[in-house]
């Protein structure tokens, strides 16, 4: 008798086609849809409810440290990104341009664009350049420093191939943006900023993460170090999940931010910026989803738990529903990592069983089953989404309610080690020119998208080695790691003298 295949809900899965899988664990959650306007996204309320929650936490953080929230026009000047040679260089192939003001009734009855501008405006792919502008008039003095600001904005770069919240024409990110007097202090700041985005991956959206330094090739235009933090998704490519760049004094020069020292003398500024977009809500689905939807980590989850009553006929209704709703309220009087619990009641008109599975879908941490047995043991029928199905667990109400925060931190803890364990299980060591290509090389030519994960190898820091492996296994450095010291060793493509490894992979 022939095995019986496992049926999941969403379909297909990871390992028949990833990325399909990834698109429709999108839709299943109701996270995101495309707009009317290529390459651009809807953000429905549940994706975007967790884009408000990382914005709480990071934002707090950001205040904690300093950072003061101010705003920066949408539209940037032609001859701005003209001032930093490298920064114009990297961006121009992914600028929209307004060139017109406004529109007028063709002969056709068509609109047409009139009113040409005198300069061209860019819509903003990043703002150091508009940004830098302001900061030239405000800044004076050293006493004017450190400047810490940050916006929280949406930003259009013209990608041609797009996915849903990992690489769109238009996304919503933050960018800060801050002035020091020091080289010292701007090197601090844009390491104490890769470290807020390094915790709050892991211990926030339960991502683990590897912080390093991007190689000059892979370096923001314009910066003089680009650092970042790297996260293995289930296909074992690396997601950069946040960048923090020491800009030197580059930035400074072409806006001519400028400042007296103590001494009275004039001095260049030294500047940094860095951020984090909507793409992490693509790293969380990728980190933790699995055949079934969405898992959602509860300190970021939009709801953590989900009451659905199980009606069978009229008699028992209002009973049940009581039960739920007096269940909500206790419920909502306790916290979990300074937020009250969030509770919905799914009083849908429906089959039980299908508004189970679309909150398995949405990723919601724990879901309720109560009907009147439940009630006549005042008890409550509980699954963890991070759990099977068929591991669900009846628990005293009493119980469940003094013990919802606890239970919160064993899924927050329990996702994070799951991913942790496979990050772990799939970076590999590699001294072998022949081993890495095979590594990099797909086992199965219908999946290219499946192969090894992540190389830890030795690399005599030449470009021509980054172009080789680009071009041959669409592979990169995607970070020298920062907790790895220096150890002899020898290119793994050349066998040139190498003092340090670093990270290759395939990346989004």
């Amino acid at each position: 008798m022939a095995e019986q295949k496992v049926k999941n809900a969403i379909n297909p899965s990871r390992v028949d086609d990833y990325p399909e899988w990834y698109q429709q664990v999108i839709k299943a959650a109701d996270l995101a849809e495309n707009s009317p306007v290529r390459g651009c996204m809807v953000i429905k309320p549940w994706g975007y409810s967790l884009w408000e929650n990382i914005q709480d936490v990071l934002d707090a953080r950001f205040k904690e440290t300093g950072h003061k929230n101010a705003y920066f026009p949408l539209f940037i000047p032609k001859s701005f990104l003209e001032k930093e040679a490298q920064h114009v260089e990297g961006f121009a192939k992914e600028c929209a341009v307004v060139t017109h003001h406004r529109l007028e009734a063709g002969p056709d009855g068509k609109l047409i664009p009139a009113g040409e501008l005198e300069e061209p405006l860019i819509v903003r792919p990043t703002s150091e350049t508009i940004i830098g502008a302001m900061f030239a008039k405000w800044v004076q003095s050293y006493r004017d420093l450190p400047l810490l600001i940050n916006q929280w904005a949406n930003v259009v770069r013209w990608e041609m191939r797009t996915r849903l919240f990992l690489r769109t024409a238009e996304f919503l990110w933050q960018e800060g943006h801050t002035v020091h007097s020091t080289q010292k202090e701007a090197l601090e700041e844009t390491m104490k900023m890769l470290d807020i985005y390094a915790d709050f991956a892991e211990n926030y959206m339960a991502m683990p993460v590897i912080k390093g330094e991007k190689t000059a090739g892979e370096r923001f235009p314009g910066a003089v170090s680009t650092f970042c933090i790297e996260a293995m998704m289930q296909d074992r490519k690396a997601l950069q999940a946040g960048t923090s760049h020491f800009l030197g004094q580059n930035f400074a020069r072409a806006s001519e931010i400028k400042f007296l020292d103590s001494t009275g003398k004039e001095e260049y500024a030294w500047t940094t910026s860095w951020g984090v977009s909507t793409r992490l809500i693509g790293g969380l689905i990728m980190t933790h989803g699995d055949d079934d939807g969405l898992i959602v980590p509860p300190r970021l989850a939009p709801a953590h738990v989900v009451i659905l009553p199980m009606i069978h006929d009229d008699a028992t209704a209002g009973s049940v529903n009581e039960y739920c709703e007096n269940l909500a309220k206790e419920l909502r009087d306790q916290t979990y990592d300074g937020r009250r619990i969030v509770v919905e009641v799914d009083k849908r008109e429906g089959r039980g069983g299908e508004k189970v599975w679309s909150w398995i879908k949405k990723g919601i941490p724990v879901y309720l089953e109560i009907g009147p047995r439940d009630i006549a043991s005042d008890s409550v029928f509980v699954g963890r989404r991070d759990k099977s199905r068929k591991e669900r667990y009846s628990q005293k109400r009493g119980e469940f309610v003094s013990g919802i925060a606890s239970l919160m931190q064993n899924i927050q803890d329990s996702l994070y080690q799951k991913a942790l364990a496979f990050r772990d299980s799939n970076i590999k060591r590699i001294d072998n020119k022949d081993e890495f290509y095979a590594f990099f090389t797909p086992k199965n030519s219908e999946k290219p998208e499946i192969h090894g994960g992540f190389a830890s190898c030795h690399w005599n820091g030449s470009s021509e080695v980054e172009e080789r492996v680009k071009n041959d296994l669409n592979v990169t450095i995607r970070c020298i790691p920062l907790d790895s010291g220096e150890e002899e060793g020898r290119c793994v493509i050349t066998g040139e003298p190498s003092r340090r490894r670093v990270i290759f992979a395939k990346a989004y």
